[in-house]
Formats: structure tokens, C-alpha cells, sequence
């Protein structure tokens, strides 16, 4: 038996994305929790989102990986995200005063909130906000179809995130590494020297040298003052390539902080 940590409560986007896993799952109700979990041996694989195409990368994710735990990527799903406007069997937009649903999705269908005069308010996730309206007619939430379905509230709007292209992005994390595809990405971190000018044009020419296509590239506050960055980069490759091992002991060569997430499966 496999046991699969995940992001919840159940009905979440990430309830969703471990679904495609397996069965046995058992939702944290934070992200460090699940990586915890994952850590102490409690699941053998923990989901997490990572990075939406619109709110953009999960901070506390890339930071937790980045500074307190040793966890490999061995996997990466990415779902689209609908919104739903989920209400108590019978209610109507004239009844809606107050809609609640995790900061991301509120972001992501301002337009919609604001176009019909509901006023929002935060929860912890969607599947929370939706289990905290029923009974109350005035209440909307904001979430997928399967918090509807779990809570036995209905779907009131349909897709009414503000952009069509919402996706995002979860990893699956584990003690284990996965093999070579043949199509694989590996995903690192590392900070420069802030002292040294060109050292971030000097690191990514690295990859150019050795025709090495890069699929992101972001920073984050290192957490040790201003100006000081930690820069998460993904690339093509699995880090059991001879070439890939040659870049990443280039880079570490080059920086004082260098830390390899994993090799896995590219989704597309």
C-alpha cells in the first residue's frame, strides 16, 4: 500500500492532482505538514502545487524545499483549474452576499466577484469554504466541481475564473529519486555571489554552452537580506546524464549554494 499525502482538506484542486496517483490518500492541512509527513516516513509521496500560470510560483512551497527539506520531485502534474460558484440548492444570484474561497481562487475570478457586487472573503481552501456555507442561503463559495459533489451543494456559475488558460502546476515529492525517460527535466536551486558582477549571465551561459534548454527561471527572497536571491531554475535533462552532471558541478563550482530538487518526467 502506497499512502500519498496531500494538500487538503478533500475537494481541494490538490485532492484532485493526488487522485491521479492512487487511492490511499491522507490530506495535511499545510504544505510543510505533508512534506513533514513525507520526510518522517509517514506516506511514501506528498503533493503540493508549486506554481499557477497566473498567480504565479507558491512561495512557501519553493521556500520549504529550498531551506528545510531534503525531498526529491519525482513527479510533476499539471490539472486546469475551473472555478465554480457553488451554492445551497436553491439559491440565486439574488440571494448571494458574500462569496468565500482560498486567496488564490478569489484572485483568479476578481472580475466576476466585482461584476456582480458579492463581496469576498478569505478561507483556507476551497473545500473549507464550501463545507463552511451550508446552510446559508446568502453564502457562496468559489471551488471545483468535486467540493460541490462532496458537500451535496450545487454549481450555481460555471468557469467563472477571469482568464481561460489557468493551470497549475503540483509536484509530487518522495524520498525516491525516478529513473531516466528519455524525457526528462531536472529542477535546482542556488545563489550567486551578489559581489561578483555577471555572475547570474555567467551561470546561464553555462547551459548555453552545452545546448541545454531551460523551462523556467525564478527568484525568491533568500531570507538573508535584501538583494541576496535564491534562483530556481528548471531545465531539459535528468541529472544521471553525464552532461547534466557536468553542468551541475560547473554551477556549484560557480556558487556558494547549489541544491538539486530532482530529475523526472516532463508532462509535455
Amino acid at each position: 500500500m502506497t499512502l500519498i499525502s496531500f494538500l487538503g482538506p478533500k475537494g481541494t484542486f490538490t485532492h484532485e492532482a493526488a487522485s491521479k496517483l492512487g487511492s490511499e490518500l491522507i490530506p495535511y492541512c499545510t504544505i510543510p505538514a505533508v512534506m513533514e509527513s513525507v520526510a518522517n516516513d509517514e506516506t511514501v509521496f506528498g503533493v503540493v502545487p508549486i506554481e499557477n500560470s497566473i498567480e504565479g510560483p507558491v512561495g512557501i512551497t519553493l521556500d520549504s524545499l529550498a531551506h528545510k527539506y531534503d525531498l526529491n520531485i519525482f513527479k510533476e502534474i499539471i490539472i486546469s483549474i475551473n472555478q465554480n460558484l457553488i451554492v445551497n440548492p436553491g439559491t440565486t444570484m439574488e440571494d448571494i452576499e458574500d462569496v468565500y474561497s482560498h486567496a488564490q481562487a478569489i484572485a483568479q475570478c476578481q472580475e466576476f466577484i466585482s461584476k456582480n457586487k458579492i463581496q469576498p472573503h478569505y478561507a483556507v481552501s476551497t473545500a473549507r469554504a464550501a463545507k463552511d456555507i451550508i446552510g446559508e442561503k446568502n453564502k457562496a463559495a468559489i471551488g471545483n466541481a468535486k467540493t460541490a459533489e462532496l458537500y451535496g451543494l450545487e454549481i450555481l456559475k460555471s468557469n467563472i475564473q477571469d482568464m481561460d488558460n489557468n493551470e497549475t502546476r503540483f509536484v509530487v515529492l518522495s524520498k525516491e529519486t525516478h529513473e531516466i525517460t528519455g524525457r526528462d527535466k531536472t529542477s535546482i536551486i542556488f545563489s550567486i555571489y551578489e559581489d561578483r558582477p555577471g555572475e547570474l549571465y555567467k551561470i546561464l551561459g553555462i547551459f548555453q554552452r552545452h545546448n541545454i534548454n531551460l523551462t523556467k527561471i525564478e527568484s525568491r527572497p533568500s531570507k538573508k537580506g535584501l538583494g541576496r536571491y535564491l534562483f530556481f531554475v528548471d531545465f531539459e535533462g535528468h541529472n544521471e546524464d553525464k552532461i547534466i552532471q557536468s553542468i551541475i558541478d560547473e554551477i556549484a563550482d560557480n556558487t556558494y549554494f547549489l541544491k538539486v530538487l530532482g530529475s523526472y518526467p516532463q508532462t509535455r
